[in-house]
């Protein structure tokens, strides 16, 4: 099959990508997703992350690994990345959060030029469809369903309140002109319409309306293996289906768009990276590019959470059942109640010092016991508050685990590598500490689950060390450039071969001050753009 762009990843940047691309109808698109459609109904529901989150099994989710981390005390991290059309958005807490406009100017001023914060904020607004309408700072009309929470518990709006008991002051939008207070998150969530409280992932926003397109092809349940090559050319994609091997050839241009781990692992499959790496798995080297893999960064995370004797909230219980089932009828009738939750409904962006330019942690509210991604389940009611450093210094890598196209990537974040963020972590996890011990939340506490009696720094700081992990922001390991680390140039151009790019979080320099899902859309809306303006 030959089409003039092959796209290998269906995530939330491919899906933006090909439905964006194949608006033209005189050119001819293909999307290769090794998942399924990203139409089911935990998909759908925003609460059934808690079936797809943990992996155990694999629904819509590679539940992938990392290689034992030093810093962690040894242990495995988890690295949830979403097996659908539409990526990790099928199956993230669908928070909008676009970073602050430093991290942008950051960009920029390191050599990405076209990446600063007002060349960016124009495919912010032209993605965004939020409820509260056009501002010079949002959009009103875009694709991407952006809304307030169609229920919010009152323990959400209680955890506002102990922020503010905490000098933290009141923020209603953290995209707005201030990025630092404490409020509810506005969510990626279909509104004021037929499918009121569904989930509006990447695909659901934009693929899954261009699905009908004759000039589009999407393949599901195709996992790509590998770049064909003409010398320093892309000239298509290898994959594999249920039926066996295939290829698609691009006229115009391959676009890589696995994310920050599969786009790495691809490249590497295709002889593209380091040689001396390459040479240790037997992959023929096509082309010598150091950077591919390197400059892996990510948001480590600590949480503690405090059972309760409330019950408006999600939990394991009697009455829990019966709400669940009433809460249920009542989404699939108007889209409300609990099952519109995104769990993580309350937040805060927060500033370790007064002094500071900008937030350096973040606070995510969620309503229910939270342990181990929720792998480790617990009887009864309660919330959890998680706390990340926003800009780590720590840098991991992505290699090959072997020359396997179907084996797992070697994901080595290096989480705690730099003292540094171990620092900010331990003053952070003590500002939770307080902000949760705070007056507002005296009617929902009753018994805190991990942190009680550790009060020294060397105690705090161990057990962060013993289970803090991933709140699944991966980026950079194809980073955005012109130095000789870099992977692609501004024009996301993959470095040295012609026809190719990479589109998705893989690209960002840095990582930005929040979630990293409505940056993914804004790079796939820029891209889109800078290849319409390519002459082949």
């Amino acid at each position: 099959m030959k089409f003039d762009y092959v796209i290998a990843g269906g995530g939330s940047a491919g899906s933006v990508l090909a439905a964006r691309l194949s608006e033209d109808p005189s050119v001819n698109v293909c999307l290769l997703e090794a998942g399924g459609d990203g139409k089911d109904l935990l998909i759908r529901a925003p609460a059934g992350i808690v079936a797809l989150l943990p992996g155990r099994p694999k629904i819509n989710n590679w539940a992938f690994e990392t290689v034992p981390q030093p810093g962690l005390n040894g242990r495995r991290g988890y690295q949830p990345r979403g097996k659908a059309l539409g990526g990790c958005s099928a199956i993230n807490a669908m928070l909008y959060i676009r970073g602050h406009p430093t991290d942008y100017e950051g960009w920029a001023e390191a050599g990405c030029k076209g990446w600063s914060w007002k060349e960016v904020l124009p495919y912010f607004k032209r993605a965004e469809g939020n409820q509260r309408g056009a501002s010079d700072l949002h959009g009103a009309d875009g694709p991407l369903r952006v809304a307030e929470q169609q229920s919010p518990r009152a323990l959400s709006r209680a955890f506002v309140a102990a922020c503010g008991e905490n000098q933290i002051r009141a923020n209603h939008d953290f995209n707005g002109p201030e990025q630092e207070g404490a409020g509810l998150y506005q969510v990626t969530q279909f509104w004021g319409e037929k499918r009121n409280g569904e989930r509006c992932s990447a695909a659901a926003a934009y693929l899954h309306p261009a699905m009908g397109r004759k000039n589009l092809t999407v393949i599901t349940g195709a996992q790509a293996t590998g770049i064909m090559l003409d010398g320093k050319r892309a000239t298509g994609v290898r994959y594999r289906t249920a039926k066996g091997e295939a290829f698609a050839q691009a006229g115009r241009e391959v676009v890589v768009s696995g994310g920050a781990f599969g786009s790495p692992q691809l490249l590497l499959l295709s002889g593209i990276g380091p040689a001396k790496e390459l040479a240790a798995q037997n992959v023929p080297v096509a082309h010598d590019l150091p950077g591919v893999g390197k400059n892996l960064q990510d948001h480590l995370d600590f949480i503690t959470s405090w059972k309760s004797r409330d019950t408006d909230m999600m939990g394991l219980g009697l009455r829990g059942m019966v709400n669940l089932v009433k809460h249920m009828l009542q989404w699939r009738k108007d889209g409300t109640g609990m099952i519109a939750t995104p769990y993580a409904e309350g937040g805060a962006f927060l500033k370790s010092d007064p002094g500071l330019e900008r937030p350096d942690l973040q606070l995510h509210f969620i309503i229910a016991i939270v342990d181990n991604h929720g792998r480790k389940m617990h009887l009864g009611y309660g919330f959890s508050c998680h706390v990340c450093a926003l800009r780590p210094y720590s840098r991991g890598e992505v290699t090959l685990a072997s020359a396997d196209p179907l084996a797992a990537p070697r994901i080595d974040p290096r989480y705690l590598s730099d003292e540094r963020d171990a620092a900010l972590m331990l003053k952070g996890a003590k500002m939770m500490r307080n902000v949760l011990e705070a007056p507002a939340l005296a009617k929902y506490r009753h018994k805190e689950l991990h942190t009680t009696g550790l009060t020294g720094d060397a105690e705090l700081m161990d057990h962060i060390r013993s289970r803090a992990d991933t709140i699944y922001h991966p980026v950079g390991t194809c980073r955005m450039g012109t130095d000789d680390m870099a992977v692609v140039d501004p024009q996301l151009r993959v470095h040295g071969i012609s026809g190719l790019r990479v589109v998705d979080a893989s690209v960002m320099p840095t990582l930005i001050g929040g979630n990293t899902n409505a940056p993914t859309i804004m790079i796939a809306e820029k891209a889109a753009d800078l290849m319409k303006n390519t002459v082949v």
